[in-house]
C-alpha cells in the first residue's frame, strides 16, 4: 500500500501501514483474510477498538477504499507528480 491509512467502521478502528517487501501480511483474523483476498503482499495492520469480525471487516475494506495514488493526489490539489 502507498501509505497508512485508518478505516472506521461502528466501534472498530482498522490501521493499515505500509511495510517493506517480503515482510508480507503482519494481521490477524478478519484483517488477514481481507488482506489476501485483495492481493496485499506486504502490510503491517493494529485493530483498535472493538473486535467484532463483522466490524472489523468492514473497517478494513473502508481503509483499503481510502488509498490514493499520488496520480490522483496530484490531479486533486493541481499540481505535477514530481512536486509532490
Amino acid at each position: 500500500i502507498p501509505h497508512q491509512v485508518l478505516g472506521v467502521f461502528a466501534a472498530s478502528h482498522v490501521l493499515l501501514k505500509p511495510a517493506k517487501a517480503g515482510t508480507g501480511v503482519i494481521a490477524g483474523g478478519a484483517v488477514r483474510a481481507v488482506l489476501t483476498a485483495c492481493g496485499v503482499p506486504n502490510v503491517l495492520t493494529k485493530s483498535i477498538g472493538r473486535r467484532n469480525p463483522h466490524n472489523v471487516v468492514k473497517a478494513t475494506i473502508v481503509a483499503l477504499e481510502s488509498l490514493r495514488d499520488k496520480n490522483a493526489v496530484a490531479e486533486m490539489r493541481g499540481v505535477a507528480i514530481d512536486k509532490l
